[in-house]
């Protein structure tokens, strides 16, 4: 089974991201894929040239990181399911309203037409605000499914959800029997 792994900004996320990710490798073949935005930006969570090295020696290939690089997934290079861990509120965003502006967003596209299923673990401030919406419309969508999302400090961000990191395995593990038997995904 071919699962492609794709991390946004959610830097905060990564290093719980990457742990999840260390789990399926073991499994699976992984295609790993970035926004340009994780494959560029060094912040107090960790250098972007880190990130896409980890990514490469954990993957055993280099991350996508471009439209170009990401639109075969779908047709040429199908995947069995496409997880995007974290998803930023952004990219939901742009996933909702078609947008299809970074690598990520194409390889979901691409992935989605090909109606294989495609998990979204979202982490951002304003899942309870402006892209609650946005989490309506990717739910109803055929194929999207979510991880479990909790708030992650109601107190001093009341608008803010984060995965369940942790479900991951499960969840992909879920689809992937669900695809193999004929489920309705």
């Amino acid at each position: 089974m071919k699962i492609g792994y794709a991390l946004c900004g959610s830097y905060c996320t990564h290093a719980r991201s990457l742990a999840v990710l260390e789990d399926l490798v073991r499994q699976y073949t992984i295609v790993p894929i970035v926004s340009e935005n994780a494959a560029s930006t060094d912040t107090r969570f960790g250098k972007a040239a880190d990130l896409l090295a980890i990514l490469e020696s954990l993957c055993g290939r280099p991350p996508v990181r471009t439209i170009a690089e990401a639109e075969p997934l779908g047709p040429e290079e199908p995947l069995d399911l496409l997880i995007i861990a974290p998803c930023t509120g952004n990219t939901l965003a742009k996933m909702a309203h078609g947008i299809t502006d970074t690598a990520v967003t194409m390889a979901a596209k691409a992935h989605l037409r090909g109606n294989r299923p495609l998990l979204v673990a979202l982490a951002t401030n304003d899942a309870l605000s402006a892209n609650l919406q946005n989490i309506a419309v990717m739910k109803n969508r055929k194929n999207v499914y979510f991880t479990p999302m909790s708030m992650d400090d109601p107190e001093n961000k009341p608008h803010s959800l984060v995965a369940d990191f942790r479900a991951i395995p499960a969840e992909a593990k879920r689809l992937l029997a669900e695809g193999r038997n004929g489920g309705n995904l």
